[in-house]
């Protein structure tokens, strides 16, 4: 059953009434009801590309965050080949939230890190809500030195809220493992390219996501704190969230603009969540370029280039 969020109502209405429609066709022996849901279909289609012609900043958060939508696992699934998962940071444990695998990407061997949310009470819970404690980092850290040992690529999807702030995660070094997973990203030497598939949230994002190239998809968001936490210490106040996230420009265009990413990552009409497959084969096209054209590049050009990339940010503001 699809799950509609506050703002697709007038969708799920139309939606419904295609499905009691087929319903009743099904049931009723001569009736024919293919011209009326056509119809229906047609008026619901072009109801959903209206709607998401115009999200709002908040609006796209709510896609971002769909229950719905494609996450770690889904992606590499349909992306890589010859999966290898890598599993702990062989100081302390094995981190659910952050998942990392050696593989194939169309022939091309890879490394792959990034956040998994889950897609049920039971794998949320197992995953930790896709919110890395600092095993999670490290764990990182140990897969970008290997790949940089084998001269693999790393490809690294972001979605997160931001890293895990239990006690038991700052006790451990919470903030000190994040800066060196970003230090590790800016310091190798092999091609690096983050797409932000979600949410990108704080430092729990940017650990895994200073790359020579950052995409992000078109409904995902991306910025130093969910929209809900700015709220609160602004106005004191999580229900300004809507006003908090149109503030921030956390939206792919917006940051496209402001020069933080590269590009976005054109979504099905109506979010990744409504056809998987499409938004795979976007990603795929988008990364098979970012490669070959890091490809051709030393890996002292890669580094020097990745420094700068994040240095030029806010230059020309």
């Amino acid at each position: 059953m699809q799950a509609y969020l506050d703002f697709e109502k007038p969708v799920a209405d139309l939606e419904g009434k295609v499905r009691e429609l087929r319903a009743m066709g099904e049931e009723s022996d001569g009736v024919n009801l293919d011209d009326e849901i056509a119809r229906l279909e047609a008026k619901s289609g072009q109801a959903l590309s209206d709607l998401y012609k115009k999200l709002d900043p908040w609006q796209k958060t709510q896609v971002a965050r769909h229950p719905d939508r494609p996450h770690f696992k889904d992606y590499v699934e349909a992306l890589i080949d010859d999966i290898q998962p890598m599993a702990g940071d062989r100081g302390f444990a094995d981190d659910h939230a952050i998942q990392c695998v050696l593989g194939r990407f169309r022939g091309r061997a890879v490394a792959v890190i990034g956040h998994e949310k889950g897609n049920d009470t039971e794998s949320r819970l197992h995953h930790n809500f896709g919110m890395a404690r600092p095993e999670g980092y490290r764990k990182a850290v140990r897969i970008m030195k290997l790949a940089q040992r084998f001269d693999l690529p790393v490809v690294t999807l972001v979605d997160t809220a931001g890293a895990y702030p239990g006690i038991g995660a700052e006790e451990r070094g919470q903030a000190e493992a994040i800066a060196r997973s970003t230090e590790a990203c800016l310091n190798l030497t092999v091609p690096m390219v983050s797409i932000v598939i979600g949410e990108g949230g704080s430092g729990g994002a940017i650990a895994i996501a200073a790359a020579n190239r950052v995409y992000m998809l078109e409904h995902a968001i991306y910025s130093v704190i969910s929209p809900e936490g700015a709220a609160s210490i602004l106005w004191r106040d999580a229900t300004r969230a809507r006003e908090a996230a149109t503030s921030m420009k956390i939206t792919a265009e917006d940051l496209e603009n402001l020069g933080v990413i590269d590009g976005i990552i054109a979504e099905p009409v109506g979010g990744a969540h409504r056809d998987p497959q499409k938004a795979f084969d976007s990603t795929a096209a988008a990364l098979e370029q970012a490669l070959d054209d890091l490809s051709a590049k030393s890996g002292e050009e890669l580094r020097s280039d990745r420094r700068e990339k994040f240095l030029a940010i806010g230059r020309n503001l």
